[in-house]
C-alpha cells in the first residue's frame, strides 16, 4: 500500500467570502501622520500672521499708488532711502560685533565653571531678557543721559562727559544689551558640546595654546557663532523701540523710516516696498549664513584629523 503525501490546501480563512482585508499601516507612516497633524497649527498660524500679511505687502507695493514698480525704483534712487538702509544694516552689523565680543568670552566661561556658578552665570543671562524691553529702553535713556550714571562714571576716570543719549553709539550699546542673550545662548550650546580632549591633543602634538584654540576650538564653536550672529542680525534689522527711544531722527533705522510712510506719509506702498525690501535682506543674509555653515561644515568633515605638523 503506498504513502501518498498530504497536499491539502491550507485552511481557508474566516470571514466573508470575497472580503479582501484591510492593508496594514506601517508604525512610520502613522507617526509621519502624527507630526503633520501636530503642525497643522503652527503652519496656520504662520500662513495667517506671515504669508498673508508679507503678501498683502507685496500686493501694495506694486499696485499703490498706481500699478507698477515705481515705489521699488523710488527706494533705489530716493537717497534718504538709500541712507536708512545702509544706516539699518551698518547698525546691525555694529551690534552683532559687539555682542559676539561680549558673549563668546561669557559662553565660554559659562561652559568651564561647575553647575552651581553656571546657573548663576545663566540667571544673569536670562532674567534682564524676562524683563519688558519697555522698561530695559527706558532706564537705557535714564543711565545714557548727560547727568546719568554712565556719564558720571566716564567723569570720574577722566573720559567725560561724552554725548551718549541720541547717539549711535548710546543705540549700538542699548540694542546690544537687549540683544545678548541670543548670542549668549547658541554660542553655549555650541561650546558645551566641544569635546575638549580634541584642545589637549593638539597641545601634546605640539601646538601652541592660541593655534590649537584658532585651529581647532574656534572652527568647532562656528556653528554656535552662525546661529547667534543670525539671529542678532536679523533682530537688529527690524528693530523699532530702542531706535526709537535712545536714538534721534538724524540715527533713524528702517523700522522707524515704514512707521514715517505709514503715519505720517500716508504712502503705504513705499511702505510697502521698504518693508519687501527688509525681508528680502533678511533671506539673503540667512541663505548666506546656511551656505556658509555647510562649505564649513563640509570642510571639517573632510579634514577632521589633527596634525600635529600642521598646528604647530
Amino acid at each position: 500500500m503506498a504513502v501518498t503525501s498530504d497536499t491539502s490546501a491550507p485552511p481557508a480563512r474566516t470571514g466573508a467570502p470575497g472580503r479582501v482585508p484591510p492593508p496594514r499601516t506601517s508604525p512610520r507612516r502613522v507617526a509621519v501622520r502624527g507630526v503633520a497633524l501636530l503642525a497643522v497649527p503652527a503652519v496656520v498660524v504662520l500662513v495667517v500672521f506671515f504669508v498673508v500679511p508679507a503678501l498683502r505687502l507685496l500686493w501694495l507695493s506694486v499696485t499703490s499708488p498706481e500699478p507698477g514698480l515705481g515705489n521699488y525704483a523710488a527706494l533705489v534712487t530716493d537717497d534718504v532711502a538709500v541712507t536708512v538702509v545702509l544706516r539699518t544694516l551698518g547698525m546691525a552689523a555694529m551690534v552683532t560685533v559687539v555682542c559676539l565680543l561680549v558673549a563668546y568670552p561669557y559662553a565660554y566661561l559659562m561652559s568651564l565653571v561647575s553647575g552651581r556658578w553656571r546657573g548663576l552665570l545663566l540667571a544673569v543671562v536670562l532674567i534682564p531678557f524676562w524683563t519688558s524691553l519697555m522698561a530695559r529702553t527706558f532706564a537705557w535713556v535714564v543711565l545714557l543721559q548727560d547727568n546719568g550714571i554712565v556719564n558720571r562714571a566716564l567723569d570720574t576716570v577722566g573720559l567725560g562727559p561724552v554725548r551718549l543719549l541720541g547717539t549711535t553709539a548710546g543705540v549700538t550699546l542699548a540694542m546690544a544689551q537687549v540683544m545678548l542673550p541670543f548670542m549668549v545662548l547658541p554660542v553655549y550650546t555650541t561650546l558645551r558640546g566641544i569635546d575638549r580632549r580634541l584642545v589637549d591633543a593638539a597641545l601634546s602634538l605640539g601646538a601652541r595654546p592660541v593655534v590649537a584654540f584658532l585651529r581647532v576650538y574656534l572652527p568647532l564653536s562656528f556653528p554656535g557663532v552662525a546661529a547667534g550672529a543670525t539671529l542678532v542680525m536679523v533682530l537688529s534689522l527690524g528693530f523699532y523701540v530702542t531706535p526709537s527711544l535712545v536714538g534721534s531722527p538724524q540715527q533713524s533705522m528702517l523700522a522707524q523710516f515704514i512707521a514715517v510712510q505709514v503715519n505720517q506719509l500716508v504712502n503705504f506702498g513705499g511702505a510697502g516696498a521698504l518693508a519687501v525690501a527688509l525681508l528680502v535682506v533678511t533671506l539673503v543674509l540667512v541663505g548666506g549664513v546656511q551656505l556658509l555653515t555647510r562649505t564649513k561644515g563640509s570642510r571639517r568633515a573632510t579634514g577632521a584629523g589633527v596634525a600635529g605638523g600642521a598646528l604647530v
